[in-house]
């Protein structure tokens, strides 16, 4: 048996928007209300999903791919990377961290900190 050469996606799009619109005349026409209406409406839909999807293909055929360009990395944040606060206990983690950021006894109130401009103030 042979096989029937595969349409080209072009093709396909033209004959599946062709037989939906055929479908949505017949349901405006006939306003079928009953079981072969209903199959007939999820037949329009379904040559319509296959149309949007041949076009969709159509158009990627015919455009090629281009690897995107790779994101570049985050730059590292200052202060205390997680590998030193591994290294350290808690209290000399946060004994570092308040030295970094310059609050005195770890209660910045307003006016201390990185966000506030004041002396805490990373640059």
């Amino acid at each position: 048996m042979k096989r029937l050469p595969r349409l080209d996606a072009r093709t396909l799009a033209v004959v599946a928007a062709l037989a939906a619109l055929s479908l949505l005349v017949t349901l405006v026409v006939l306003r079928r209300q009953d079981f072969l209406g209903v199959a007939l409406a999820l037949l329009c839909l379904l040559l319509a999903i296959v149309a949007g999807v041949s076009v969709s293909a159509a158009r990627a055929a015919r455009e090629p791919m281009t690897p995107a360009a790779p994101f570049p990395s985050p730059p590292e944040p200052p202060g205390v990377d997680a590998d030193t606060l591994d290294a350290l206990d808690s209290r000399a983690a946060l004994r570092a961290v308040r030295d970094r950021r310059g609050t005195p006894g770890g209660t910045g109130g307003p006016g201390v900190g990185p966000f506030s401009g004041g002396p805490g103030r990373r640059t």
